[in-house]
């Protein structure tokens, strides 16, 4: 059967939120001809096994795994390398992203054939207000430096068009610059409130500390690549 839309999980150390959340995805996609595919970035605990054994209930369920640990940028590449619908839909694996809120990022991709995404905005984080705080000053700094217009570039559900994200140049933390790498090719970017959750089970796999160092590195290649850029040529078949 052909797939309309595939939706792409990367999860580390998810053990109880990947289950509850691969039956929500299930049932929020139940209209689409969906595949769903979870990206085991190199997990150590029972992650693997809990979608394992949730395969016979739902066959449009795919499992990667990643031998080693390769971080959230590469296990949603990989998922969408290996995905085989047109639409890609990714979400957190902790479950703090809503899937029934997944829907309605779709449909607006597909009403603007100008957009190459549709971004979630986070309207009422259930996070600490440590990491709010960590959050709101990050993206105004980078808002400010790249001069893009993505006011919550840590939100992981989104939908976009497969060919343009492949389009995107790689490297280790881009999916918190997709819209910026968007614009920079050329495509339009949307953005959407939706529902944020308390995380449930585990710990988050990433510091305040951590995602600052990083982020400033980050933001000072991603104004590189802004300023390599030449625009697409356009070319016509003669």
């Amino acid at each position: 059967m052909p797939v309309s839309l595939s939706v792409v999980v990367p999860v580390k150390d998810e053990a109880g939120n990947v289950g509850p959340l691969a039956r929500e995805i299930a049932d929020a996609v139940a209209a689409e001809d969906a595949e769903i595919i979870f990206v085991d970035d190199g997990s150590g605990d029972a992650t693997a096994d809990e979608l394992i054994a949730l395969k016979a209930a739902l066959p449009n369920l795919r499992i990667l795994r990643h031998g080693r640990n390769s971080g959230q940028s590469r296990a949603i590449r990989t998922g969408v390398r290996a995905a085989q619908g047109a639409i890609v839909a990714t979400l957190d694996g902790d479950g703090q992203n809503d899937p029934a809120d997944l829907p309605k990022l779709v449909t607006a991709l597909r009403a603007d054939n100008r957009l190459g995404m549709v971004s979630g905005v986070r309207a009422k984080r259930k996070d600490t207000f440590s990491r709010r705080l960590a959050s709101s000053l990050a993206n105004g700094f980078r808002r400010r430096a790249l001069n893009d217009t993505a006011v919550d570039s840590g939100c992981g559900i989104k939908a976009f068009r497969r060919e343009a994200y492949l389009a995107l140049p790689y490297f280790d933390h881009q999916h918190r610059f997709m819209t910026t790498l968007m614009l920079r090719e050329g495509y339009a970017v949307g953005f959407a409130d939706v529902n944020h959750r308390p995380r449930l089970h585990g710990t988050s796999k990433y510091t305040n500390l951590q995602r600052m160092f990083a982020g400033i590195s980050d933001v000072m290649g991603v104004r590189w690549l802004q300023s390599r850029y030449k625009g697409d040529p356009e070319p016509t078949e003669l």
